[in-house]
């Protein structure tokens, strides 16, 4: 990845920790235990469906490649 690539993931990645922490409630942010099972829950109810949704559609393109060439097309 390259740098200008990790730099604008790490600017989205502001924005969405920004969303993130309105949905929350401060007041139960007081340890650690709790901000990462917040952080926990809302990475896996947000953010990692719209991921494994936005790879899903991607990976027939990377098995083009395969040498299996019995399909016809």
């Amino acid at each position: 990845m390259t740098p200008e690539q990790q730099a604008e993931i790490n600017l989205y990645l502001q924005g969405i920790a920004r969303i993130l922490y309105q949905e929350c409630d401060p007041s139960q942010l007081d340890n650690l235990a709790v901000i990462e099972e917040t952080v926990r829950q809302q990475t896996l109810e947000y953010i990692t469906p719209q991921i494994g949704f936005f790879l899903s559609k991607k990976s027939p393109k990377l098995n083009q490649d395969d040498s299996d060439t019995s399909e016809v097309f």
